[in-house]
């Protein structure tokens, strides 16, 4: 079954807690604080699996967690740390965070990707020692793991994709100049999930062509099956737009390219720029006045035109190696970019409250909107700082530390971030 898109919930593992506890030995008198600290949480780490040609898996198990680290223990013990959990993806996997859609990754390259942080382990008592808090009596728990809801979408890696109706020829092509082996018959959508084939040039050069799914007219609206699979066409650097020469279906050949066109318009604008090359296969079907009005109005349109039938591989060389050329002229295979989570997203929240504890002057704040802004943000940067002291105020932390008692100089303990107070 090929699938090419799936939702699931990951979860990296907790951080463990610190350990309170004191050294207690025969003749060493006030041996001090020694608890262990907490071990850091597994992360969920994506990795390619080129064996992988679908996102099959996902469809069945839905949720994913990494191990907690396990808490600290007297003796300075600290906790172990939590396993990552590994997830396999095809080659080509975007990963979308699923309320905003921002891209968190693309899964082409060979490169792990940690997608979810685990949290750090919390600090044992010796921590909080200080000259005049020589027992302190408290810990720090571990932070909470990161968890997302995630989108994975499988978009093919392929230099070149093959566009045309049902039935055009695209699967005999791709059949003819590559090992690819497609169900080939004369029925509308013999080709129901895209198929991959590498096309050999010799010497060691080759190009990857991929034979999408049949489009019809309205499949940028979900009519047929290309809307299933027209994401597949953005990755290609070139486009094979193959037309019926003879229109032996009763369509028009050039009506048939138009609209085709129209659809990856409405599915994604940027489509309108890919080069294509286009041909006109069944050659043998039409007469001579049809390729001479097929040729005329597509050279007339700057496009290369090409004649073959595929089925007895007439033409397909030509049209081969017109298309390594173009491939030679062209950038690579696109790679999306990462984009950031907008932070204003985890504000928006029906839940916003927060627990605040006073232990030895210490003031930890807990509450769990607020952590995805910590993990996500860089603290170190200025402005960063300022949109989060603005949160702070905002859901009236500030005030409630205020009415807590704090005073100017005391310690804010937020998860694994501490500052001073200042007022």
């Amino acid at each position: 079954m090929f699938v090419d898109k799936a939702s699931i919930k990951i979860k990296a593992g907790d951080g463990g807690n610190g350990a309170v506890s004191f050294r207690r030995e025969k003749y060493v008198a006030a041996g001090g604080p020694d608890g262990g600290d907490g071990g850091k949480g597994g992360n969920i780490v994506f990795m390619v699996d080129s064996n992988l040609s679908t996102l099959a898996d996902f469809r069945y198990k839905r949720k994913y967690s990494a191990p907690n680290g396990e808490n600290g223990s007297g003796g300075r013990k600290n906790g172990r740390k939590g396993e990552d959990l590994v997830i396999c993806v095809p080659r080509g996997t975007i990963i979308r965070e699923a309320e905003s859609g921002a891209i968190m990754a693309d899964m082409s390259g060979d490169e792990p990707f940690i997608a979810a942080k685990g949290g750090r382990g919390g600090w044992g008592n010796p921590h909080f020692a200080t000259p005049t808090r020589q027992v302190p009596r408290f810990a720090k728990d571990g932070t909470p793991g990161e968890e997302w809801d995630i989108i994975l979408e499988l978009k093919l890696l392929a230099d070149v994709g093959l566009l045309g109706f049902p039935n055009v020829g695209k699967s005999t092509l791709i059949s003819v100049v590559s090992e690819a082996k497609p169900i080939i018959a004369d029925y509308h959508f013999t080709t129901i999930t895209p198929v991959l084939g590498v096309v050999s040039m010799g010497e060691g050069n080759s190009f990857v062509m991929a034979d999408i799914p049949g489009l019809i007219e309205g499949a940028g609206d979900g009519v047929g099956l290309g809307h299933e699979f027209l994401r597949h066409v953005e990755r290609c650097r070139l486009l094979v737009h193959i037309v019926d020469a003879g229109g032996s279906e009763g369509r028009d050949p050039i009506d048939d390219f138009n609209i085709i066109n129209a659809e990856l318009v409405k599915f994604n604008p940027s489509l309108a720029d890919k080069p294509q090359i286009v041909v006109a296969n069944k050659m043998d079907l039409a007469s001579d006045e049809q390729l001479k009005r097929l040729e005329e109005y597509f050279t007339g349109k700057g496009y290369e035109y090409y004649t073959m039938c595929a089925p007895i591989n007439e033409g397909t060389k030509p049209l081969i190696n017109a298309v390594w050329n173009k491939l030679q002229t062209l950038p690579p295979v696109i790679n999306y970019e990462p984009e950031n989570i907008p932070l204003e997203m985890f504000e928006k929240t029906d839940d916003k409250g927060f627990s605040i504890t006073v232990r030895d002057n210490v003031y930890f704040v807990e509450a769990k909107w607020l952590l995805k802004i910590i993990q996500r943000s860089d603290l170190d940067d200025y402005e960063s700082l300022q949109y989060f002291q603005r949160v702070l105020v905002s859901s009236g932390i500030i005030d409630a530390l205020i009415e807590k008692g704090i005073r100017e100089g005391d310690t804010v303990s937020i998860y694994d971030f501490e500052f001073d107070f200042v007022n």
